[in-house]
């Protein structure tokens, strides 16, 4: 492989190329969602550096980074420091786009009203960091969120928020982990993004994602459902939850 010329490629479809590409696709389309989506990217770009720092927290004395932030979130969760500083990065970052009317936060417990002057239409439900308990653990951990419309910006009530799923214009979710995984969905399809590090560009990874499907069952995993699937995903997950060496240290 020529790395020189692999680092000077501009053909690559980022994130951004493609949700314009899906914009010329509705000529009606003022961009809006657009720049939604950017700056949503960019608080996932923030907060995959601040849990890449996670680790090295202690090291480097970036104690705030990790342990309890002494609150519990709207779930009853002790909050992590990561989990408040990811909640203040999307908030801000959504707001600032000024096309948000009404945010929801797992780590909120009210909904949160955008000002008049930076209303736009669109309400986003997300969680800023889900499984921030796992980071000690170097176990992945991501942001989820989902994007309806606002029927009335001016007078929008929680009424308007609580939308059945089918009435979605997007969702996604990024994945922090070895490496930064942006997986979106406008209704067209699912569409994977890794962040590239030196170009600082979510790069299409995995276009046109889908659901492995099998005649008449579901190939879902759950450990709290382990009846559900076939016998060989039953069998893995068995294994996994109680390992043959427990099983020979406690028969």
């Amino acid at each position: 492989m020529d790395h020189a010329a692999e680092a000077q490629r501009t053909d690559l479809m980022t994130i951004t190329r493609h949700a314009l590409n899906e914009q010329g696709r509705h000529p009606e389309s003022r961009g809006d969602f657009t720049i939604l989506l950017s700056h949503i990217v960019l608080g996932c770009k923030f907060v995959a550096s601040a849990v890449n720092k996670a680790g090295l927290a202690k090291l480097i004395g970036l104690a705030k980074l990790i342990g309890l932030a002494g609150e519990t979130n709207v779930q009853g969760e002790e909050q992590k420091k990561l989990d408040v500083l990811s909640n203040e990065v999307f908030v801000k970052a959504l707001v600032s786009s000024g096309r948000t009317c009404v945010l929801v936060s797992e780590e909120n417990e009210a909904a949160i009203f955008v000002d008049a002057p930076l209303r736009g239409k669109y309400c986003v439900c997300f969680d800023p960091l889900d499984g921030s308990s796992n980071i000690d653990y170097g176990v992945s951990i991501g942001t989820i969120f989902g994007i309806y419309m606002i029927k009335d910006k001016d007078n929008a009530t929680l009424e308007d928020v609580l939308q059945p799923g089918t009435d979605m214009i997007a969702a996604g979710y990024c994945m922090y982990g070895s490496s930064c995984t942006l997986v979106l969905s406008t209704g067209n399809g699912v569409n994977g993004f890794t962040l590239d590090p030196s170009r600082g560009e979510f790069i299409l990874t995995h276009p046109n994602i889908k659901v492995y499907q099998t005649k008449g069952r579901s190939t879902r995993s759950m450990k709290g459902t382990p009846e559900t699937g076939t016998r060989p995903l039953q069998s893995t997950q068995r294994d996994a939850s109680f390992p043959k060496t427990a099983h020979r240290q406690n028969p």
